[in-house]
């Protein structure tokens, strides 16, 4: 049982009219299923194929317009770039769906939410090509935020942690990987013969930490050549983003279901990059849409 306390507004800040602090939403405004991408602008995009709309919100990055589609009552809200925003998106709409703003408790019925993050990412193999959709089966965080969370080993995957640490030599001042599953059952229902399944890194930066060289040097040059040739349980390395482990690590330990379907854009071996994938990014989305 979760302990019952009062949650002081140090911990959960509301705001005057009732909403999230950074999302500003309110809990009457939350819908079940829930759409999230990282452009605020790709929020009206999404939103331009839903049948009818209830409402349209905006603060700082974050972007979120609710609505209908086919008879579904559903959500789409951005959430910027990187895991630390998308630890602020999660704990806000849990806050909204599981605790009694009036109160401050935690309420004793828990909701569970379905969050689908539709992304672009850049490829790590050959067969990975421009314009592929591409499952994070399992995201592999960089970015360290789930260390901070009691019982994160219960919704890891330890053994990848331990073997690909052991592979590439990851240095001791980087934040320790954390390795998530996607939930099985939104796998099931999003992906079909038109997704891959892969095993995706959600990387803490874009530049050097994907192993991109501007001005500044990289500590170890040869990790994303490490990275490729890695293999898990005869499984690569598949793909980059910033956010899938974040997203379903904290849907785990919260009670949701998450997981983080990305569009191709970048052939990372190849040198190669499309950036006029709009049209494939829609492509998904209204795949997602239709599947959700």
């Amino acid at each position: 049982m979760e302990e019952e306390r009062f949650i002081p507004s140090s911990q959960l800040i509301i705001n005057d009219d009732n909403s999230a602090f950074h999302i500003h939403l309110k809990p009457e405004q939350l819908r079940d299923k829930i759409i999230l991408v990282g452009d605020p602008g790709r929020v009206s995009m999404v939103a331009s194929y839903f049948d009818s709309i209830d409402y349209d919100v905006s603060s700082r990055e974050f972007h979120a317009i609710a609505g209908k589609y086919k008879g579904k009552d559903l959500m789409c809200i951005s959430h910027g770039i990187g895991a630390d925003n998308i630890e602020i998106v999660i704990t806000e709409l849990d806050a909204l769906a599981n605790i009694d703003f009036a109160t401050r408790k935690v309420k004793k019925q828990k909701r569970t939410l379905e969050l689908v993050r539709i992304g672009t990412s850049g490829s790590l193999q050959y067969d990975l090509k421009l314009g592929d959709y591409v499952i994070a089966e399992r995201g592999m965080g960089f970015d360290g935020i789930l260390n901070f969370y009691k019982d994160r080993d219960k919704v890891c995957d330890l053994k990848f942690e331990k073997e690909f640490c052991e592979f590439v030599k990851w240095d001791k001042l980087w934040a320790a990987p954390y390795v998530v599953e996607a939930d099985k059952d939104l796998v099931e229902r999003i992906g079909r013969d038109d997704m891959l399944r892969g095993n995706t890194i959600a990387s803490v930066g874009f530049y050097a930490p994907q192993g991109r060289e501007v001005r500044l040097k990289l500590k170890d040059p040869e990790l994303i050549n490490k990275i490729e040739e890695f293999r898990y349980e005869g499984r690569p390395i598949t793909n980059f983003e910033m956010e899938s482990a974040c997203l379903q690590g904290m849907a785990k330990l919260l009670g949701h279901k998450a997981m983080t379907v990305c569009c191709i854009i970048a052939q990372r071996r190849e040198e190669d990059a499309n950036t006029d994938y709009k049209p494939a990014v829609e492509r998904l989305v209204t795949t997602v849409l239709d599947r959700i």
